[in-house]
């Protein structure tokens, strides 16, 4: 007997401003038709899962492939994390600069290598080995990016504090999809261009596994966005897909997830669940959060629900 599949995606969780949300959700409409056509023709849920990140990569709207916020250089670095809930196999890709679309890197990692996770020139070294094209760095790097990072660094110099994670927020645009196919498999995917004027060479939640993104059967597909450190002191992807499994709803884990990184941790950001009923659960403690979520049923999408 088939699955009703299932498809929800996140464009990231912040301080959106009013005229970004017609963007955000042209871009979460565009992700969500990719991968829920795949769904609708019976592909998998990894393969809808990556097509809908891919979807947000190409669009500069978002932190992901082009349009990235920029490291301290002046460079796009990203990471990326794709996971199949079936079987557990897992391929990341990190500190990337010449892959336009590295949740398609992740994708390769995934299904041609024993190795799980790969970083920097050998993972552009390995997507390039597989068939992938490399691009020029420019190429990734948008106008808005560049006035950011001057105005962050111009700040800094001014010894204004840094209120990246405790005032605006305004970096948390990572992007991320979890998906229910007709066999019943989830799947999820994380896609990062990391944080305004980060150290090059740092790497956040978004594309480890358990913290930023997770996928098992037995349990949940999570995929998060914020502030990525305390994220990943509190791997709190498997802590949520862990509560899944215990019982708790994806609803309630959601919100019991973002609770959970505040109270323990101060922390920011946002959360979205599916679990292998086709139950989902969306959270998130910044103003808003971009969000899209399709089933049999229909479409819904917008930038906030709490």
């Amino acid at each position: 007997m088939s699955v009703q599949p299932v498809l929800l995606i996140h464009g990231g969780a912040w301080a959106m401003p009013d005229d970004a949300i017609a963007a955000h959700e042209d871009g979460i409409a565009n992700a969500l038709a990719a991968g829920y056509a795949l769904l609708g023709r019976g592909a998998a849920a990894v393969d809808a899962v990556e097509a809908a990140v891919a979807v947000m990569e190409d669009d500069d709207t978002f932190d992901a492939g082009r349009g990235s916020f920029l490291t301290q250089d002046g460079r796009v670095q990203m990471d990326a994390l794709l996971m199949n809930g079936e079987n557990l196999r897992t391929g990341g890709v990190a500190c990337v600069e010449r892959l336009r679309n590295p949740i398609r890197a992740a994708r390769l990692v995934l299904d041609k290598s024993p190795h799980v996770y790969f970083v920097g020139v050998g993972a552009e070294r390995f997507a390039r080995q597989h068939g992938m094209a490399l691009c020029d760095n420019s190429d990734l790097v948008v106008p808005r990016e560049r006035e950011r990072l001057y105005k962050a660094q111009a700040d800094e110099l001014a010894g204004l504090p840094d209120v990246t994670f405790s005032g605006s927020l305004e970096s948390h645009d990572t992007v991320g999809a979890v998906a229910l196919d007709v066999d019943g498999n989830i799947a999820a995917g994380t896609s990062t261009g990391g944080t305004l004027n980060k150290a090059p060479g740092r790497v956040g939640d978004s594309s480890l596994i358990g913290c930023g993104c997770y996928a098992d059967n037995l349990s949940a597909a999570v995929s998060l966005t914020g502030w990525g450190e305390p994220i990943m002191k509190l791997v709190l992807g498997k802590w949520a897909v862990d509560r899944v499994a215990a019982g708790a709803s994806p609803d309630e884990a959601a919100h019991e997830a973002i609770d959970y990184l505040f109270n323990r941790l101060g922390g920011h950001g946002g959360i979205i669940l599916l679990g292998p009923d086709g139950r989902v659960g969306m959270a998130h403690n910044t103003p808003r959060m971009a969000w899209g979520l399709q089933t049999q049923a229909g479409k819904q999408l917008g930038v906030t629900r709490n």
